[in-house]
């Protein structure tokens, strides 16, 4: 037991420590046995099924000291919250080994090893690499959205790093992940302001809008980060919700900021993802009704 880190040993390093393999077959038989196999060539002391932290060891176990976990789960190591569930655990090896998939252990053989970081005791690709390892493997748009907004939203990444890896790796399941990166790049920092992205896309002759952009009061000083400005118009779109933005205090803040946008004489329309996912047609009306009374205060008399 002490020389398996979290119960779990290499079937060779049991023989080196002098237990007979015909001991670790009896110890790992199916019915009865102490011991059992989570993967080929490697024994866990307790019957049971593996922690995650145990899938994690056992992973780097198999597959050697030069192996680093990507994916999903190394996201989940980096300390990100908006990771979808899953079982598997992605590996990244030399482009020479032959070490092949099986069970939870996925395998992926790379010519461009990234630089590693070790959290948890577990050695792990950076993030802007893990992202996209596991991004590219997810199968929803809002997904996607999920995972690469939260890392850009708390300033965990930059969107150029992910931009550089995108272009640097293989194109293999990147269609979303390229689509996500340019909303990125277009200021969008929520799976919401995504879809309130498309949705005012779609409206025609609707002016142009730039996402979260920084705005200024008249002496200069900084006001507030619009989640949506309308071109030529004092008018700003704020999204309301807390599921759909990754800390509290940036919720917390909406409420202040919003009386601090009226008093410097924009115009606020609040916005929450329901609207934009449940009645996009009456959101529609809401936002040409918004940009009408935009365009009729800004053209009132000064005196008025």
């Amino acid at each position: 037991m002490a020389a398996a880190p979290a119960g779990l040993i290499l079937d060779r390093d049991l023989r080196a420590l002098g237990v007979p393999p015909s001991t670790i077959a009896f110890r790992c038989r199916k019915v009865g046995g102490p011991w059992w196999h989570p993967l080929s060539g490697l024994v866990a002391l307790t019957r049971g099924t593996l922690t995650r932290h145990q899938r994690l060891v056992a992973a780097l176990l198999v597959t050697g000291d030069d192996a680093l976990v990507t994916g999903l789960a190394a996201c989940r190591l980096h300390g990100l919250e908006r990771v979808p569930d899953h079982d598997e655990v992605h590996v990244l090896l030399d482009h020479r080994s032959r070490r092949k998939s099986e069970g939870f252990l996925l395998v992926e053989r790379t010519r461009r090893l990234p630089t590693s970081r070790v959290l948890g005791g577990i050695r792990c690709a950076v993030l802007h690499r893990a992202l996209l390892d596991g991004a590219r493997r997810l199968s929803r748009i809002d997904e996607v959205r999920a995972l690469l907004c939260e890392a850009v939203q708390r300033r965990m990444v930059i969107v150029a790093a992910l931009r550089a890896e995108i272009e640097a790796g293989s194109g293999r399941g990147t269609a979303l992940v390229r689509i996500v990166i340019a909303e990125l790049e277009d200021g969008i920092r929520s799976t919401a302001e995504a879809w309130l992205r498309e949705l005012v896309a779609d409206m025609e002759d609707f002016p142009p809008v730039r996402w979260n952009v920084r705005l200024r009061r008249g002496d200069g000083s900084f006001l507030a980060e619009a989640d949506g400005l309308v071109e030529g118009l004092p008018l700003v779109f704020e999204l309301h919700s807390f599921a759909h933005h990754a800390d509290l205090a940036t919720y917390d803040a909406t409420m202040p900021r919003q009386g601090e946008l009226a008093a410097e004489g924009h115009l606020v329309v609040t916005i929450t993802p329901r609207e934009v996912r449940e009645d996009p047609a009456g959101l529609r009306r809401k936002l040409r009704r918004a940009v009408e009374h935009a365009r009729a205060w800004t053209s009132r008399p000064a005196s008025a």
